[in-house]
């Protein structure tokens, strides 16, 4: 019987490992799409870096990150519907 117990526990810590690996890469893809964001707006909107931004370098900053944040989850709507009208055909 000892057996058969150490072998649920065993497939729970596996259960908690897994989503504990999910949450971590979840967390890494959050961590990564912030440092596209600072790349590519950074590049589109510094000109020259100083001790402080000016209010036209954080206004570009601001909109060049919502615009960002705008068409990734447009992009992610559209697919996840795709996936959707896919799924319903099979």
């Amino acid at each position: 019987m000892s057996d058969l117990s150490d072998f649920s526990s065993t497939k729970g810590a596996d259960s908690e490992l897994q989503e504990f690996l999910m949450a971590e890469k979840q967390k890494a893809q959050f961590h990564a799409q912030i440092h596209e964001f600072n790349d590519f707006c950074w590049d589109k909107c510094v000109d020259k870096p100083g001790s402080k931004l000016d209010s036209r370098t954080e206004t570009c900053m601001t909109n060049c990150v919502e615009r960002f944040i705008d068409v990734s989850l447009l992009i992610t709507n559209r697919f996840a519907q795709m996936l959707e009208k896919g799924g319903g055909m099979h």
